[in-house]
């Protein structure tokens, strides 16, 4: 840890000061003292000092230090913390357009996905609910990302996260791939990992938007209405997906309807490339929300909402039922708020524990 900290006399009074320092989400935090950063440092891995990027919009050093003493402060336990370092390093990666997103006025939020071993290993729920609460990986590894960018990136609201509103994922944003559900292969796996490794998806979106379609094999044995509902989530004229074009988008597929899809036939490039063909508007319908929306041309022209299939990440999780869900996303900054795959490293790391003594007063590290 650095020599330099901030001293209270007691728990509460520690955690009062980082609220009042404006070092927190909002939400209690666990005190980063010296003790437990560096459990948390030693359970990456990695040195203390090492750089795992630049976070915008401040381009603040996220060194494995500071990200630790965020996630200590998210309540992450050590065994998250490769999914947290690898989380952070894809936020780092230009790709993702990170200083862009934090400033911009849409409310988007960065959302982890997390595939492979390390999915089981850490205890990330995949299943019914796993966006809500009541899952200590998901809301931990999702609010130590967030802490890293209030207390690294600097995007405080407002300040310079300027979203008009925000929504409730930029607190927590995270879950995994229900792989053992999906009649695909994982979704790493399908963006360049090995199936047996571990890795993060991280792009920048929405809340989610609730979607209901019938999965009636005998009726719709296609899955035509599935992919006609999800598609027309993205269409819709209120999307940033729909007005700007060009993005990301995300699919989450409930058991029921991956099955479906499945039976059908159809492999994940083939319900991705079904979703781009159907997520278009006219020109003309574009332009009736605005003359600028419709651009130049054909009022019959079919504008895509989706340049790319690759873009609509496609995955399967929460419970079986009526319900999948799409997260359109915000479209725009200079590679257009694309998702950004990293490795999670879990053979490196390494977890010693400390013993605190909670009658001593409290050292809160500098890594806030």
């Amino acid at each position: 840890m650095s020599d330099q900290y901030l001293t209270a006399v007691s728990e509460a009074d520690a955690v009062e000061e980082l609220h009042q320092l404006g070092c927190t989400d909002g939400l209690p935090v666990i005190v980063p003292t010296p003790e437990r950063v560096d459990r948390a440092v030693l359970a990456t891995g990695l040195g203390a000092a090492l750089s795992l990027g630049a976070l915008g919009p401040n381009l603040g050093d996220a060194t494995v230090e500071k990200v630790a003493t965020a996630a200590v402060m998210a309540g992450c336990l050590p065994d998250y913390l490769p999914a947290v370092v690898a989380a952070v390093q894809a936020v780092a990666d230009p790709a993702f357009d990170l200083t862009e997103m934090q400033a911009t006025t849409h409310s988007t939020a960065p959302f982890i996905i997390v595939n492979g071993p390390a999915r089981s290993a850490m205890g990330v729920a995949s299943g019914y609910g796993a966006l809500g609460p009541g899952f200590r990986a998901n809301a931990s590894i999702g609010r130590a990302l967030r802490l890293a960018m209030i207390n690294i990136g600097g995007a405080r609201p407002g300040e310079a996260d300027m979203a008009l509103l925000g929504h409730p994922g930029k607190f927590t944003y995270c879950l995994g791939e229900l792989e053992e559900a999906s009649p695909w292969e994982p979704l790493h796996a399908s963006r360049g990992f090995t199936p047996d490794s571990s890795a993060v998806t991280v792009v920048g979106a929405e809340g989610p938007h609730s979607v209901i379609a019938v999965a009636d094999r005998a009726d719709d044995p296609g899955g035509e209405r599935i992919l006609d509902a999800v598609a027309e989530g993205f269409a819709s004229r209120i999307t940033n997906n729909a007005i700007l074009r060009g993005g990301a988008g995300v699919v989450i597929i409930n058991p029921d309807h991956a099955a479906v899809l499945g039976e059908a036939g159809l492999s994940r490039a083939d319900v991705q490339q079904a979703i781009v063909d159907r997520a278009v508007n006219t020109r003309g319908d574009l332009a009736a929300r605005a003359p600028a929306f419709g651009g130049g041309g054909d009022p019959d022209d079919l504008v895509p909402a989706f340049f790319d299939p690759a873009d609509v990440l496609v995955l399967v999780a929460g419970g079986p039922g009526l319900y999948s869900v799409i997260m359109p996303t915000w479209c725009a900054g200079p590679n257009r708020n694309r998702a950004v795959s990293m490795a999670i490293e879990l053979d490196q790391a390494c977890a010693v524990p400390f013993a605190v003594d909670a009658a001593q007063p409290t050292a809160v590290g500098s890594g806030t």
